[in-house]
């Protein structure tokens, strides 16, 4: 077993079972952690934009004890480094998500997918992929958007128009260095991403980890964020798929879920956390984590897998 540095936003990690270096399509390398036992119910989990497998603390926590649980870092986040050959874009999420899944579940493997905003994409982006359609079982979307992510942002107090997306796209794509970890930086962070009811210990977790996000890759993931469209890739994510959204979420307003739920082939509904902002597995954990435990006990057996790929066949079908 082997065991993670400690680090001050992340004094109490779960600890791994394994630690695996998975190579993706172009050659990149990304970090992958296994936690719980073996033969368990799996769920793999992916990360937005500037975080890393810290964020899905609280979930693993939990999940560990009866789940499988794999979490990773995206390419250029965390322990995974800098992007292979193919760089970044929606089609290396996609990449990395399935060479992900092929590394850490045997053929046939059933698992409940989660994703929190660009994690959440990343699904989108993969839906109509072979490792997606093997080992999905259902997915769980957190805090997301298919497109349209500058034009509705809520982070800039301006009225909504071309004026606003120029500025919000600028602010994505911003070189400038986040700097320290302090009274100020945390409150920018909180007004940007969280609730106004968020407790302060976990806007300082999401602090520590969005700060510790590398500077080249927090800057590349904005272009491509300011750029994205996956609307037609969401409309092949044909698992059941849940949604949640928190109603004072800046960076993806609550219309993006609305409309994210609205396009799924096949939807298991929206829930609307009141008062939380973007950062809802940190903000609400409890909730994200009861909502995959929902998806697993539904999903993650036999009869369960069975529904849901009976469904997929009917909807094809018709």
């Amino acid at each position: 077993m082997s065991r993670l540095t400690q680090t001050a936003d992340s004094v109490s990690a779960p600890v791994p079972v394994r630690e695996l270096s998975v190579v993706s399509a172009d050659g990149a390398r990304i970090h992958v952690e296994v936690h719980g036992p073996e033969d368990a119910p799996a769920v793999v989990l992916a990360h937005g934009w500037t975080c890393n497998t810290r964020f899905w603390d609280a979930q693993v926590r939990d999940l560990a004890v009866d789940h499988r649980v794999v979490v990773y870092d995206q390419r250029g986040h965390g322990r995974s480094p800098e992007a292979g050959p193919g760089g970044y874009s929606t089609r290396a999420l996609a990449d990395d998500l399935e060479a992900v899944l092929r590394a850490t579940l045997e053929p046939g493997r059933k698992a409940v997918l989660g994703g929190h905003s660009m994690g959440g994409m990343t699904l989108m982006a993969a839906a109509g992929r072979d490792a997606v359609r093997e080992h999905g079982a259902a997915v769980l979307l957190c805090s997301t958007g298919s497109s349209r992510l500058t034009a509705e942002s809520l982070v800039l107090p301006l009225r909504a128009g071309a004026l606003r997306t120029r500025m919000t796209a600028a602010v994505l794509g911003a070189r400038a260095p986040l700097g320290p970890v302090n009274a100020a930086s945390k409150m920018i962070l909180k007004y940007a991403t969280m609730g106004r009811g968020s407790a302060p210990e976990r806007v300082d977790i999401c602090a520590r980890i969005v700060h510790a996000c590398p500077r080249g890759a927090r800057v590349a993931w904005g272009h491509v964020l300011a750029e994205l469209d996956l609307e037609a890739r969401l409309r092949e994510l044909r698992l059941p798929t849940a949604v949640i959204a928190g109603t004072e979420d800046r960076l993806t307003p609550p219309v993006h879920a609305r409309a994210v739920e609205a396009a799924l082939p096949h939807s298991l509904g929206l829930t609307e956390l009141a008062g939380m902002g973007h950062m809802t597995p940190v903000e609400a954990p409890e909730v994200v984590t009861a909502k995959l435990r929902e998806l697993v006990a539904a999903y993650v057996t036999l009869e369960g897998a069975g529904r849901a790929a009976e469904a997929v066949v009917e909807e094809e079908v018709a």
